[in-house]
């Protein structure tokens, strides 16, 4: 009796179903199933991955130097201005209008150059500048201020409208390792400058970027890695590791995190030009932290998560579609690394919007 009791229940609600349950099926339709996602394809490329570590930098130059008055000093009678480019030969400064002229050389000038003097290092860098600006020939003993030498000096002063003297008089000329740009002037036109005393501060021509390594990534830095140098602009230019110091420094913390320790290092550019005219920014350096090259590789979002662990992708073929498991390897920004049974060219499916 109780079986029955149940199956007339039963069959009431199967009633009521079909009778005030079909108006409200009538009334308010069910909700219809999602939408798959809209997918498409992207071909398997063959690539180098890397994987990059972010450092702050300051674009500048390379080298900076001191020129200094030498010699009796004068009356500063002209002065470059700031951002002036000086070439071996060319005026750097005048005292008692007298040109104070560049020449190339690793030391400064501390004594004068005249016949009688002694051989040394200093007459050969002379000796060098005269060949380079085309007044003399290789000389006999380098090094020797010569009969050879004199009258290459003689040469250069001629052509330059300079006294000739055969002589070259200590504070006429500044030694430098090569061209300066003029970063400040120091000296005062009109103000008398004495020996040793700052004229001017320079440059050395070559674009370079500081940086401060976080002491946790020196490992990834070494000289003559390549890096990528962001400037204002969004632009990337192409650089190398000039050098990382041995010394770490406490680099105040941003936004009240703690000091941290940093490593100071120097990168050149590898075309200067790249700067665009830039003489201070601030820039961003990618330092390589892995790489690998001439992987496969497939967008990120074309994995499949599997329920039992792994990955796998949909590989679109003529007859419909196969999903192919797969061994993930290098991250790098939209890409990964993928090995399994795949081919170059391969078409996978990667959801789109």
């Amino acid at each position: 009796m109780r079986r029955r009791v149940v199956l007339a229940g039963a069959a009431a609600f199967a009633a009521a179903g079909a009778t005030g349950g079909g108006w409200w099926l009538r009334g308010a339709p069910p909700p219809r199933a999602a939408a798959a996602p809209a997918v498409g394809t992207a071909a398997v490329v063959r690539t180098d991955l890397a994987t990059t570590a972010r450092v702050t930098g300051t674009l500048g130059f390379r080298d900076t130097y001191t020129v200094f008055a030498q010699g009796p000093g004068g009356t500063v009678t002209a002065l470059p201005q700031p951002g002036r480019v000086i070439n071996r030969g060319e005026p750097v400064f005048e005292l008692d209008g007298v040109a104070v002229r560049l020449l190339y050389g690793p030391r400064p000038a501390w004594r004068p150059f005249a016949a009688g003097m002694a051989d040394g290092p200093d007459v050969r860098a002379l000796q060098e500048n005269l060949v380079a600006l085309g007044h003399g020939r290789a000389p006999g003993v380098p090094g020797r201020f010569d009969a050879a030498t004199a009258g290459a000096v003689r040469r250069w002063q001629r052509a330059t409208g300079q006294p000739v003297t055969g002589r070259v008089a200590l504070g006429t000329v500044t030694f430098q390792p090569g061209p300066v740009r003029v970063a400040a002037v120091t000296a005062a036109l009109g103000a008398a400058s004495r020996a040793e005393e700052p004229v001017l501060s320079a440059t050395s021509t070559t674009a370079a970027v500081t940086v401060a390594v976080p002491a946790a990534l020196t490992y990834l830095v070494h000289p003559g890695d390549p890096v990528g140098v962001t400037l204002p602009g969004g632009t990337v230019a192409k650089g190398t590791v000039a050098s990382l110091s041995a010394v770490a420094e406490s680099t105040p913390g941003m936004d009240g995190r703690p000091p941290q320790a940093t490593v100071p290092g120097l990168v050149t550019l590898d075309d200067p030009a790249a700067a665009g005219g830039l003489d201070h920014a601030p820039v961003q350096v990618d330092v390589t932290r892995q790489a690998v090259r001439g992987v496969l590789a497939v967008p990120v979002t074309a994995l499949v998560a599997l329920a039992g662990g792994g990955y796998a992708v949909w590989v679109r073929a003529a007859g419909g579609r196969r999903l192919t498991g797969v061994t993930t390897g290098l991250f790098a920004d939209t890409l990964v690394e993928v090995r399994g049974d795949l081919r170059e060219g391969d078409p996978v499916e990667v959801p789109l919007g």
